[in-house]
């Protein structure tokens, strides 16, 4: 354990303060209910960001459909749009209420962006929105596109050969990667990624097959975003995504509470004051989760309720908003090893964007351990023949959560919810899992069923 100074204080200050650090420092499972939390009117007054951002997001998406529909042909039946199915999964619940020996009121729904088109998670989203944007910039300071312009014929060479101009880099621990990586290279971009060491083979191995660079590190994310960020600010043409401050990756991810309103109407599921709408999201770095919090609050007020989902032993958004110090703040700095199966959440840093933007919009956080991860993760095959990767089924733990955890159950009551419960929806954000190969995905389901049994 370090004896050094943690943003100003010692270690030993910091649990004083916050007694619930010494439960994370122990890897525990932990669930905070967020006592920053304001009505949203008045926790977006502090905000820069508004709902025109987000539909100016949506409308640039639009304009590249007919691009995305031309170069991927898995997205014509949705006409380029990409977009990931709303689905119940009651077999789920009851598996949920048996495992924990805890009633779950409401309905359970799952957000399966870890069926995206392109790269198979929410990373789809604002990765492939930021790369979009930028080529969209460049083709318009070029005089080479209007945007009232058929986007798809930016599939010729002209287009591959003005890209090819530019370089993309990014730092990721897989995911973010994988988005980043096969739009650039579509468009025509040199693109290099940045792995850390937890990042899986499959998706270096994938890059490389889309003609990416990949550079692995052997050390965690933080390395990797400091050395892909170096090596965009030696190239003149170069562009760096920097997962951690991007508004633009913030705003991709903020038009999908759009579209999932759509869906949910669909669904003939109601979302007002008598019928809560509870969002739990893995969260890594936060720019994910928190780019759909934000636009699901633009979208549902006060109706809707939001949790961070991380590993126990990478809480570091968790820390952030704790403590108020956001960035200031590394899991290390604890004595936490931010390793864990979550690879996608493997991140020892929080976003201070996310953290400072989202601390009276977020409802709560928690922490899951690995074991439940593949634990959840088996059942959810055997119970819905859904195939999620670890990190994604942080989110399925969420409802259990809730209702188990005197800070959940706090929480519903402080926010006079408890008498509405039964006609909740709770819905688990699933971030990633379509992607991953049948032998990898065979491998996590032994683990689970045999970590089950030994339970």
């Amino acid at each position: 354990m370090t004896n050094n100074l943690i943003a100003g204080k010692t270690l030993e200050e910091w649990k004083k303060l916050y007694p619930m650090l010494e439960q994370i420092i122990s890897t525990e499972e932990v669930f905070w209910d967020n006592p920053y939390y304001l009505p949203f009117e008045e926790a977006n007054k502090k905000v820069s960001l508004t709902e025109n951002d987000i539909r100016d997001a949506e409308e640039r998406l639009n304009r590249f459909a007919p691009y995305i529909a031309k170069v991927f042909p898995e997205t014509r039946e949705l006409n380029g749009i990409i977009e990931s199915p709303t689905v119940e999964i009651p077999e789920m619940q009851r598996c949920l209420e048996e495992m924990f020996h805890q009633k779950v009121d409401g309905k359970l729904l799952l957000k399966c962006d870890s069926h995206l088109a392109v790269s198979g998670s929410i990373k789809a989203r604002g990765g492939i929105y930021e790369v979009l944007k930028h080529a969209e910039d460049l083709a318009f300071e070029n005089g080479m596109i209007t945007p009232n312009d058929d986007y798809s014929i930016m599939d010729s060479q002209k287009f591959r050969d003005f890209f090819s101009n530019y370089s993309i880099v990014v730092g990721s621990t897989g995911n973010l990667g994988l988005s980043i990586g096969i739009m650039s290279a579509k468009l025509g971009f040199h693109v290099t990624v940045h792995m850390s060491a937890d990042a899986r083979q499959w998706k270096k191995d994938m890059l490389r097959e889309k003609g990416v660079i990949v550079v692995e590190h052997t050390s965690d994310y933080g390395k990797a975003v400091k050395e892909g960020r170096k090596q965009a600010e030696l190239d003149a043409n170069g562009y760096f995504v920097d997962d951690e401050n991007s508004v633009n990756l913030f705003l991709g991810y903020a038009v999908a509470a759009f579209r999932l309103k759509n869906q949910l109407d669909e669904m003939d599921i109601l979302i007002d004051r008598d019928h809560p709408l509870f969002v739990y999201l893995p969260c890594g770095v936060g720019g994910g989760p928190g780019g759909v919090a934000f636009g699901l609050k633009m979208v549902f007020k006060d109706h809707v309720h939001c949790f961070f989902a991380e590993p126990t032993h990478s809480p570091c958004m968790l820390i952030g908003l704790l403590t108020g110090k956001h960035d200031q703040m590394m899991v290390q700095d604890f004595g936490i090893d931010n390793i864990t199966a979550a690879d996608g959440l493997a991140v020892g840093r929080p976003s201070g964007f996310v953290g400072k933007t989202l601390e009276n919009v977020i409802s709560g956080s928690y922490t899951v351990n690995d074991q439940t991860l593949y634990i959840l993760l088996s059942n959810l095959i055997d119970s819905e023949n859904i195939r999620l990767e670890p990190s994604a089924l942080a989110g399925v733990h969420g409802p259990v959560q809730l209702f188990k955890e005197d800070a959940g159950r706090k929480y519903l009551n402080d926010n006079q919810i408890i008498p509405k419960m039964e006609n909740a929806t709770h819905l688990a954000w699933a971030t990633g899992g379509s992607m991953v190969p049948k032998e990898v995905m065979d491998d996590y389901y032994r683990l689970g069923v045999e970590i089950k049994s030994k339970n």
